[in-house]
């Protein structure tokens, strides 16, 4: 099993920045990849990013490119999500998500077996 726990989030206002983080725990060495999903009130949980464990793949949803940045720290066992010149649009509760396995494929909530408990991103105009 693999726990995950995200923090970071918060009201911030339109232009500005925040980083998330989401801290791994128990079976860590299983993991194949991470990513970062976030769902609004009334819509569905939608993908922002991911990135393998090994660091050398990383997925970015078109409506963030550019924004958002993902890493990672292996000593750390936690993964980032930079979001700079944030949007109101971006405002939604942010989750972590990992699996055991990675076939390429990874912007759906069924690529992943593991999911924080999320944490709310405000971002007002």
């Amino acid at each position: 099993q693999v726990q995950l726990v995200e923090s970071g989030g918060g009201l911030v206002q339109a232009g500005g920045s925040l980083r998330l983080s989401c801290a791994a725990s128990g079976r860590t060495f299983s993991i194949d990849v991470m990513g970062w999903f976030r769902q609004a009130p009334g819509k569905e949980r939608d993908f922002v990013a991911s990135m393998t464990w090994s660091g050398d793949t990383t997925y970015y949803a078109d409506s963030v490119k550019g924004r958002f940045t993902i890493s990672r720290d292996l000593n750390k066992n936690t993964v980032y999500l930079q979001m700079n010149s944030l949007k109101p649009e971006d405002t939604a509760v942010y989750y972590c998500a990992a699996d055991r396995y990675y076939f390429g494929r990874v912007a759906y909530t069924r690529d992943y077996e593991y999911w924080g408990q999320g944490t709310q991103v405000t971002v007002s105009s």
